[in-house]
């Protein structure tokens, strides 16, 4: 279990990250068109797993957006945006947001991925949500960063993401 806070207030997890150097754990999470994504289809490319509530939040969407921009720089890089919201939100907000750099996935079905990765909340006004957090893994399946955000309502830090691809 890890400690992070919500305007300050503490909050805990169901876990903790994956370590770096371990192999990511497996999952699959559903797409905006109710398909399903495993992590398993997407080897041989590097990921960067954005993990948050839900994109319905200022920082959530904020940080949609930015990695949007900054994945269209990459090669071989894909963004996967990690929420519990249901698939026809996060396509509508991809589509409004012009967002195409971007897979939001959403774990509304399977409890699997919060458990796995350590990032369900599990207490204050967002439990059953998940933790901000940034998962980045190699081509290989290898775990090469993470950050739990310490504080919700802040962003990641997107450059040191980017540095671990």
């Amino acid at each position: 279990m890890a400690k992070i806070t919500l305007r300050g207030n503490p909050v805990n997890t169901s876990g903790n990250l994956p370590a770096k150097g371990s192999m990511a754990p497996d999952f699959t999470l559903v797409k905006s068109d109710l398909g399903h994504l495993s992590l398993s289809e997407l080897k041989g490319k590097k990921l960067i797993l954005s993990i948050s509530p839900s994109l319905d939040t200022s920082v959530c969407a904020a940080s949609a957006r930015k990695f949007n921009e900054l994945v269209a720089r990459q090669t071989n890089t894909m963004v996967l945006t990690i929420t519990k919201d249901l698939p026809f939100a996060t396509g509508r907000f991809c589509t409004t947001e012009g967002i195409k750099n971007v897979v939001s996935l959403s774990g509304f079905r399977d409890t699997a991925f919060g458990k796995a990765y350590g990032v369900d909340l599990i207490d204050g006004p967002m439990a059953g949500l998940y933790a901000r957090s940034i998962v980045v893994i190699d081509e290989t399946g290898k775990v090469k960063y993470t950050e739990l955000v310490p504080e919700t309502v802040n962003e990641p830090d997107y450059d040191t993401a980017l540095k671990a691809l």
